[in-house]
């Protein structure tokens, strides 16, 4: 256990986690010349596209240092608020973490964010300034920054650039001689903690877990504390870039294990494995339950695949622990689920993969958050979804979310930053200059504001420059109203909002504007409506499409035109009462998209 590293790379979004920890497989030579590329860890099509990382991705090195061989697991995370809870998992099974910092950018929120939760953790931190090579670089300036925020001597900061692989060299040093061996007993019962697992088509659930206590041998029978189910482990290994096997895996080390299991509800992230016939007294505390922040709802296109989408749905949450999804039904969309999401770039990127790695092609509602209603009973219910509000009449108060949110940003754009945090009902709790043109504000906003576009519109206003980190602070009263779209007097539950009562009209109208360019038109006039209750706020039209009846008509008593358009009214009522206005999918997107 002497020559076992576990450590992980943390850092804001796009300060170069991946690239490092490529530079840092090339330094220990885990691959050849012939599988090395760019992000060699970001294995999906999608993190390579989109340029971020989505999965925290583990893999062992071999260093040898002071004529001795040491095994460093390193985990790569991702950097997007959105996946915290990847990064909180990477950093429940390290001793130690790598904190990047770009050295062009400066120290960020997901910095800051990133930092609390490895040192709540006890983790040792080593601070690394990335990008020195590049001509905006500041590093005297972000070294004086990172010094502030670890409260380390400056000579303690790395100064590397992770693109050339200057400066990474001492960082392997560092790495052995300042992060601590991991602690636990060989002899003692097995206790393993699962942080990640994969579906795999041919051999089932492969699990991937860090052993604290105890060793694990290929053949021995284990069982899974918290759901008590009990398997052989046909194999056990370590993880380089592919699996290998190894006879056992023993205390500190990180590996997988595959046992055959092919349901998806056996394996739980965070749960413990054990031997059946010594088993370990307590499990080991795992990560705490994930709380989703946004809510959608996601149907099948073709309403008979419902079980397929359920069974999609199992494999991917074994992928991602963070997504979470109960059965619901629409009366527009038939049987779907009901899923909850970290955030939009989460929601965006879930929807994704589910096309690409399993082809299913999902409609996904608009995002809300949940809300506590209190009735006059005394009641108090949670509601997901607006078809869900119970009657206005037995409605007392209704609660909503709030957020405490951190937004680091140049001094040049502190005003339009503070009027787009006030026209979302933000209310300003500090600032703080950190250096001279860089501010740090700190605002309570509710979380239902920030859900749709804030952070877009946050990335504009501020050229890309301000970060934003944000946390749940609680739920408090909010004057909340049910706005429905109506088409053709027919509700389109899917397109139904819980929205601050200031804001339903200008919301009712745009959706109307939009809703008309996207709705294809019909034979006969479709009527668009948002509505509060039974009172219309907005309306507009989506005009038919007219076949020019009377053309055929060249002369004669003008009563023959009036006699074929009286036809063609009457056609058009017919239609009217029996036909059905499609939604495309588009729509459904478009609303998320509304200035």
């Amino acid at each position: 256990m002497r020559h076992i590293r576990n450590f992980c790379i943390i850092a804001h979004i796009d300060h170069g986690k991946s690239t490092l920890a490529d530079r840092l497989l090339e330094l220990t030579n885990t691959l050849s010349d012939r599988d090395m590329e760019n992000q060699v860890l970001d294995d999906m099509d999608l993190e390579r596209e989109k340029g971020i990382t989505i999965k925290s991705h583990a893999i062992q090195m071999e260093y040898v240092h002071g004529g001795e061989k040491y095994l460093l697991n390193l985990i790569d995370t991702p950097g997007h608020v959105d996946f915290s809870y990847e990064v909180s998992r990477s950093i429940a099974s390290c001793e130690g973490a790598l904190l990047v910092v770009d050295s062009t950018q400066g120290v960020q929120a997901q910095t800051i964010s990133n930092l609390y939760l490895a040192v709540d953790h006890g983790l040792e931190i080593i601070p690394v300034l990335n990008k020195i090579d590049m001509d905006s670089a500041q590093p005297e300036v972000v070294t004086d920054e990172v010094c502030d925020l670890l409260g380390c001597d400056p000579s303690d900061v790395f100064r590397v650039s992770a693109r050339t692989g200057e400066g990474v060299a001492p960082l392997l040093d560092a790495i052995v001689e300042r992060i601590p061996p991991p602690k636990g007993d060989p002899d003692a019962p097995l206790q393993a903690l699962i942080f990640d697992s994969v579906f795999n088509q041919f051999r089932g659930i492969i699990a991937y877990f860090k052993v604290s206590n105890g060793s694990i041998r290929r053949g021995d029978k284990v069982k899974f504390f918290n759901t008590g189910m009990e398997y052989v482990a046909d194999e056990v290994g370590v993880l380089k870039l592919n699996l290998q096997p190894r006879e056992e895996i023993s205390c500190g080390d990180v590996g997988y294990i595959i046992s055959g299991i092919k349901r998806a509800v056996e394996v739980k992230v965070g749960d413990t494995i054990t031997h059946v016939e010594r088993p370990c007294s307590e499990a080991i505390a795992g990560f705490e339950e994930v709380k989703p922040m946004v809510f959608a709802g996601m149907y099948p296109v073709q309403a008979d695949k419902f079980e397929e989408l359920r069974a999609t749905l199992e494999k991917f949450q074994l992928n991602d622990a963070s997504f979470v999804y109960e059965p619901e039904s629409s009366l527009a969309l038939g049987f779907g689920f009901r899923c909850g999401f970290l955030g939009l770039l989460h929601l965006e990127i879930v929807q994704e993969r589910l096309f690409r790695e399993f082809n299913m092609d999902v409609i996904t509602t608009v995002p809300n958050v949940s809300y506590k209603v209190y009735t006059t009973k005394g009641e108090v219910t949670d509601v997901h979804n607006p078809s869900g509000l119970p009657s206005p009449t037995v409605i007392d108060h209704i609660e909503e979310p709030w957020i405490r949110a951190q937004i680091i940003s140049k001094s040049d754009f502190f005003g339009p930053i503070m009027k787009l945090c006030l026209d979302k009902r933000g209310i300003l709790k500090g600032q703080h200059y950190i250096t001279a043109d860089r501010v740090e504000l700190t605002y309570e906003m509710p979380l239902s504001e920030i859900v749709f576009d804030f952070y877009d519109k946050l990335k504009s206003i501020s050229k890309g420059y301000a970060s934003f980190d944000y946390h749940i602070i609680g739920f408090r009263p909010a004057r909340l109203v049910k706005l429905d779209i109506l088409l053709n007097g027919e509700p389109a539950d899917a397109l139904s909002t819980l929205i601050h009562e200031d804001h339903a009209y200008d919301f009712g109208r745009k959706i109307c504007l939009k809703l008309k360019e996207l709705i294809p038109r019909q034979q006969f006039d479709i009527a668009v409506q948002a509505a509060i209750g039974a009172k219309i706020i907005a309306r507009e039209t989506v005009r038919q499409v007219r076949k020019d009846v009377t053309a055929k008509c060249y002369g004669g008593d003008v009563t023959r035109k009036r006699k074929l358009l009286e036809k063609q009214k009457e056609g058009k009522k017919r239609m009217r009462q029996i036909g059905t206005v499609q939604v495309p999918q588009s729509a459904f997107m478009a609303v998320l998209k509304l200035d």
